[in-house]
């Protein structure tokens, strides 16, 4: 890791920024940095409605350049739960969508604090149901050829997804793929996890962020400890997905991530664990040319090929 990227890292780590007052001018600098996509690149605005008809959910569809494969990635963006969106995922999405070949969806699901637990859950479950039952909406011929795929918090909200698709019988995706996604409840000195400890205050995510994060998706501490919002504490792990998880080297999530992929495995599924070497939290934004996202996408595309 170079100097530059070292000294970005230590700023954006300032234990000043609280994200519980900050998420706010977080929120409007992300929009502001976010790239529009390149005239003539093929994308749909599209809307899901929810399962009570209270709102309705976004989700911008991404065509690759070269299809390559007619499966389709339904995608949860990260930010904690509190920041992060469809535009501030564009350009990471039409990555996904050229790298792998395959058509994007991504989830435009309500946030923390205005919207706490489970909100962001309930409408990521909608659209995925959704879309695995009606198929003609995507005209895919089998619910099969949906891979759900999120980063950060929207890992965690695919493990969450599939989860709950199990406990109320419905079908569950053949594939799942978790980029360093938040698997546990507790991110303070007493977490189990070293990765908390020893990249926990100057990579960019601190484990103080990730707790502040946490307490603005699910104030009520005691049911932090719900497998819906932390995984790893789920009873029963059997009948998950295929599932990838990648990790990165010096990310305080790191270590929860292969965790929980250690316990799917445990509970009789078919696991890959990859951890990208020299990479922090949040990479799968970087340009693709990125070494952790070239790294990453050769991991995806052997998964799901």
């Amino acid at each position: 890791m170079n100097l530059f990227v070292r000294l970005i890292l230590k700023v954006v780590s300032s234990p000043k920024i609280n994200m519980q007052e900050d998420y706010i001018w977080v929120r409007k600098a992300q929009q502001l940095f976010s790239k529009k996509p390149k005239k003539g690149y093929r994308i749909l605005d599209k809307k899901i409605y929810s399962e009570d008809q209270s709102h309705d959910i976004p989700v911008r569809i991404f065509y690759p350049k070269e299809p390559l494969n007619e499966d389709v990635l339904v995608f949860f963006h990260g930010g904690g739960w509190v920041i992060g969106d469809i535009d501030t995922y564009t350009s990471a999405c039409i990555n996904m969508a050229d790298l792998t070949g395959r058509v994007v969806y991504s989830v435009d699901y309500r946030l923390a604090p205005e919207f706490p637990y489970p909100s962001g859950l309930e409408d990521c479950y909608q659209v995925a149901e959704t879309l695995m039952t009606q198929l003609e909406l995507s005209g895919l011929l089998d619910a099969s050829q949906i891979t759900l795929i999120g980063d950060s918090a929207g890992g965690n909200l695919v493990a969450a997804v599939s989860l709950l698709l199990r406990d109320k019988g419905k079908q569950i995706p053949t594939k799942q793929i978790l980029l360093y996604p938040v698997t546990y409840w507790n991110h303070s000195k007493s977490s189990p996890f070293k990765s908390i400890r020893t990249n926990g205050y100057e990579y960019g995510l601190t484990s103080k962020k990730v707790q502040e994060y946490m307490e603005m998706y699910e104030p009520n501490k005691a049911n932090r400890k719900n497998p819906y919002i932390a995984p790893l504490m789920a009873k029963d792990l059997t009948h998950q997905p295929k599932t990838l998880i990648i990790t990165a080297e010096f990310d305080p999530l790191r270590d929860e991530g292969e965790m929980y992929g250690i316990a799917l495995k445990e509970a009789g599924n078919e696991v890959v664990i990859q951890r990208i070497g020299g990479a922090v939290h949040g990479f799968i934004t970087y340009p693709k040319i990125a070494a952790p996202v070239t790294a990453t996408y050769q991991a995806i595309n052997e998964f799901l090929n």
